[in-house]
């Protein structure tokens, strides 16, 4: 019997759990649907993918054919047929275009012909209705996997992102300063002079390294495969040292912690209330941004207890804004 033929459209334009839209590609929200692999590993896949992100596929056990998103690989799927298309993309000519492939099953994200907008299928709709509506995504208390596995009509039990290239790099580095931020979100950094503080707190008692690998994406997974802790603010770096399976210290403020999993680690937030966080912004209006308030002291304390191995329950880090699980 054939394996099951199985179409994912990720390509990073629209994140999953996010309303915004944009031709900038969300390497992270790439990187983190490949947990669905899990559920597909005796299947014939074939993920279609902007090809910024090509690298973070590339090599993965688990899919057969990867295909950059231009008029050539539309050309070839459209001529193709599948058992299963899951879209999870809500640009709308993407949507029309899935929605005219020939499948036996589809999830996902659909095109509404009557308005012209991006709408779901069944199992997604509430996926759909959280992303426009911002008193529900701040009230979510579930991790984003747990979503995008009920959106294929499965349970997720804690399976991992799968990455595709293979670390060249060997482990040298006790922790890794994962400090920059890219600009589309920039208040998610945190304070220059905090990981100078923490370096100088740290004291020559564990080895640190700062950011590497910006100009290559598979530099920059080497990078972080070479340290065994990552500090770093929500971003690319924090999916990546997950899929590695790094202990890792996560600086969250603007942006929701509680969809995040961490396996072995801790997310940290501000220690002073902000009746503004999260507030999902790119900009912040007051004098004193929220992410200065989590103090190179605490990430020092978490980064001890990490190393050590004296963490009995990292994952339920209540006190720092984890969620209980």
């Amino acid at each position: 019997m054939p394996a099951e033929k199985v179409l994912i459209i990720k390509l990073g334009y629209s994140e999953t759990l996010v309303g915004e839209i944009s031709r900038k590609t969300s390497l992270g929200d790439v990187l983190r649907s490949t947990v669905l692999l899990s559920l597909y590993k005796d299947a014939n896949v074939t993920w279609l993918v902007d090809e910024k992100a090509y690298e973070l596929l590339k090599g993965n056990p688990y899919i057969k054919r990867i295909l950059p998103y231009d008029l050539t690989s539309v050309l070839l799927l459209q001529s193709e047929r599948f058992d299963t298309v899951i879209n999870l993309e809500k640009v709308e000519g993407i949507c029309a275009f899935a929605d005219n492939l020939s499948a036996w099953r589809r999830y996902g994200f659909r095109f509404d012909p009557e308005t012209g907008t991006a709408t779901a299928y069944d199992g997604s709709q509430h996926v759909l209705d959280m992303c426009y509506s911002p008193s529900d995504k701040l009230s979510n208390q579930r991790y984003w996997e747990e979503f995008l596995f009920e959106m294929v009509g499965k349970k997720w039990h804690g399976e991992m992102p799968i990455i595709g290239y293979k670390p060249k790099s060997k482990v040298t580095f006790d922790i890794g300063f994962n400090h920059h931020v890219g600009d589309k979100w920039p208040i998610k950094a945190w304070a220059p002079q905090y990981w100078k503080d923490l370096e100088k707190l740290i004291n020559g008692k564990h080895t640190v390294s700062w950011q590497k690998g910006l100009a290559s994406l598979t530099d920059y997974i080497d990078w972080i495969h070479s340290c065994r802790l990552l500090v770093t603010n929500d971003s690319l770096g924090l999916h990546i040292a997950h899929a590695l399976d790094k202990k890792v210290v996560a600086m969250f403020g603007p942006t929701l912690s509680n969809e995040v999993y961490v396996k072995d680690g801790v997310k940290l937030l501000p220690e002073k209330p902000y009746d503004c966080m999260p507030c999902l912004s790119t900009e912040c209006a007051k004098p004193r941004p929220c992410m200065f308030e989590i103090k190179p002291e605490t990430v020092f304390k978490h980064i001890e207890k990490l190393l050590s191995g004296s963490y009995t329950e990292v994952k339920a880090d209540f006190a720092a804004g984890g969620k209980k699980k």
